[in-house]
Formats: C-alpha cells, sequence, structure tokens
C-alpha cells in the first residue's frame, strides 16, 4: 500500500515539515541576492501563512512552489535510485509530475494545522558546493522541530535538495520507501508509477492498495 508505506516513522519525520514550506509565494528577483538563509526565511514564513488558505488554494500553491523552490529533477532521479536507469526518459518525466502532485495533494491537507506556526533561520554554514540553512518551526504548545535545509545557488537562483527533520533526511527517506514499494511489486518500477496514478485519480491519500501483477 502505497499510503501505508508512506505512513512509516521515517516517512512522516522527514517529509511531514519538508512539504510544510513548499507553499510559499513566488518572490522578486532581487530577493533571491540576499542569501540562502534569507530564501530560506521568506519560504518558511510564507508557507506556514499560506497554509490557512482553502484547500484548492493550498494545493495549487503546493504544487507551484515545488516546481520553484526544489531541485525537482534531482531529487526524483534520487528518489528512484537505481531504477532511474531502467525507465526511458518519458517515465521519468512521468514520475517527476506525480511525485510533485502526491506531494502537494497529501500534504496540503496533512499540514493545515501548522498554519501560522512561528518559522526562523538559525544559522547557515557551506556544505560542499552548497549551504545548509538551519531553522525552527514552534507549533503552539510545542518545542520547537529542528529543520536543515540543504540549498543550491543556480547561477542566483536558490533551490532546495533537501531537507533533513531531526537527522532524518527527506531524499534519503523516500528513495527508501519507493525502493520499497517497487520490491513488492517484483521490481518493477512502472509499478510504482501505476500506484501513484491510483492515489492521485482518486483523490485519495490513505489506504489505496499498490496493483500487483
Amino acid at each position: 500500500m502505497l499510503q501505508r508505506s508512506l505512513r512509516s516513522p521515517l516517512a512522516i519525520g522527514a517529509l511531514f515539515l519538508s512539504a510544510l514550506f513548499c507553499a510559499a509565494a513566488p518572490r522578486p528577483a532581487a530577493a533571491q541576492d540576499q542569501g540562502a538563509a534569507a530564501f530560506i526565511q521568506n519560504l518558511g514564513t510564507q508557507g506556514l501563512q499560506s497554509l490557512a488558505a482553502p484547500e484548492p488554494q493550498r494545493v495549487a500553491r503546493f504544487r507551484q512552489l515545488f516546481d520553484t523552490g526544489f531541485d525537482i529533477p534531482e531529487i526524483s532521479r534520487f528518489v528512484l535510485g537505481p531504477y532511474a536507469r531502467s525507465m526511458p526518459p518519458q517515465e521519468q518525466q512521468e514520475f517527476q509530475s506525480l511525485f510533485r502532485d502526491y506531494i502537494a495533494r497529501s500534504y496540503s491537507t496533512r499540514l493545515a494545522p501548522y498554519a501560522g506556526s512561528p518559522f526562523r533561520v538559525t544559522g547557515e554554514r557551506p556544505y560542499g558546493g552548497e549551504a545548509i540553512v538551519t531553522s525552527q518551526v514552534t507549533r503552539p504548545g510545542g518545542q520547537p522541530t529542528e529543520i536543515d535545509w540543504h540549498v543550491m545557488n543556480n547561477g542566483g537562483r536558490y533551490l532546495i535538495t533537501d531537507v533533513v527533520v531531526g537527522g532524518v533526511s527527506m531524499k534519503v527517506t523516500q528513495r527508501d520507501e519507493f525502493a520499497a514499494i517497487i520490491q513488492r511489486n517484483g521490481g518493477r518500477p512502472e509499478a510504482l508509477l501505476a500506484a501513484l496514478r491510483q492515489q492521485l485519480g482518486q483523490g485519495s491519500y490513505y489506504g489505496s492498495s499498490i496493483p500487483r501483477r
């Protein structure tokens, strides 16, 4: 089951908050010159604010900002792992679209209770050719959650390549979850595409079975 797999503690821990900040509004080009920390501060603050919007608007914003704020091609290749090499280009492109839409639809609903929670950037450090921006989000009545953002500067455009929550990588967690789904279906990557199509076509986020052949 696709959703059963995604509901494991690791998947919830990493993906739950990573999708939270996809919903920030696009910023003017001048704001992008302020650095990776300013990029994340703006993204997180506006993302939390936008969660108060009605569901259709939340989903649309998540989908849009996942495109503009995250390095989707690279993340998609990573989460598919070795299976990406056996997928023709058109299937890889379809996976990128399905992956984006699945995250946008499921987490726009799941993250609504976090609307308006305080968010702040706490630091920035270099990491190879990227920057790691550290941050905290605090839900009312709860303890701060530490979130690390891996950010690359692609010719003046900042893109998120990974999100780490409590030491758990979004990319690694999702790769493991998708690999398990493919392995349960005879090692066929197209089974993952079929499962995502089914979930999105049904408009359901929980409990649908993966087609098995």
